[in-house]
């Protein structure tokens, strides 16, 4: 395939829809003192509390330092606290602290307007159709 055109490639629409909804994110979670990813781990915690970094490192799919900062982040805003284990000091287990549950409902809601803008239009098909082609381009690109 001779490129001529980028912007005519599905990668660069992957990128353009991409930057799009991280910044429609970095826009309604800053409202909340969030930066786009702390949410996740924070999602990670609603579900579970008192996991180690290493469990959301693998959960998350992300480098350990990517948690590390991130936590780092959310603990200097008051949303979580990491704490010792109680029989393992060489474990730091991370907790939220009420100020971090008290952003559940916020943080859900803003997901699930994101989640309605991005699929506005698309029939209940046309969005499982595109969930399955966007996990065989995952799948493409993880090869």
């Amino acid at each position: 395939m001779i490129l001529h055109n980028p912007q005519e490639c599905i990668s660069y629409s992957l990128i353009q829809i991409s930057k799009a909804h991280r910044r429609r994110a970095e826009i309604a979670l800053g409202e909340l003192g969030l930066y786009p990813g702390q949410e996740m781990i924070l999602f990670q915690l609603w579900a579970e509390e008192g996991v180690t970094q290493s469990h959301l490192v693998e959960n998350l799919c992300v480098e350990p330092p990517t948690v590390t900062k991130t936590l780092q982040r959310l603990e200097r805003a008051g949303f979580v606290e990491r704490r010792q284990d109680a029989d393992d000091a060489r474990i730091t287990r991370v907790y939220l602290t009420p100020q971090g549950r008290e952003l559940q409902a916020p943080v859900q809601q803003i997901w699930e307007e994101l989640e309605a803008a991005t699929i506005g239009g698309l029939s209940e098909i046309e969005q499982a159709l595109l969930r399955r082609l966007l996990l065989q381009v995952q799948n493409n690109l993880e090869k």
